[in-house]
């Protein structure tokens, strides 16, 4: 839910959202991995310097990503 609230701030590449969160790289990855996959984010750019944001359909269904992240902060 970090990486998705901090790209709905700011599009980043992996490398910015690593020192944003200051989470390991690989981490970072395997994440944008695992939300690309299923439809949650989606890159914007050529591989190396692609950036990620909230795809149409997260952006669609804001209210529940909303509710998900108020519940992880309580």
């Amino acid at each position: 839910m970090r990486i998705l609230q901090t790209l709905d701030n700011r599009p980043r590449n992996p490398n910015q959202l690593a020192d944003h969160l200051d989470l390991n790289y690989d981490t970072i990855r395997h994440h944008l991995d695992v939300l690309a996959d299923n439809d949650v984010i989606e890159a914007s750019g050529d591989d190396y310097g692609a950036v990620y944001l909230p795809s149409e359909t997260a952006r669609d269904n804001w209210d529940t990503v909303g509710t998900i992240i108020t519940q992880l902060d309580s």
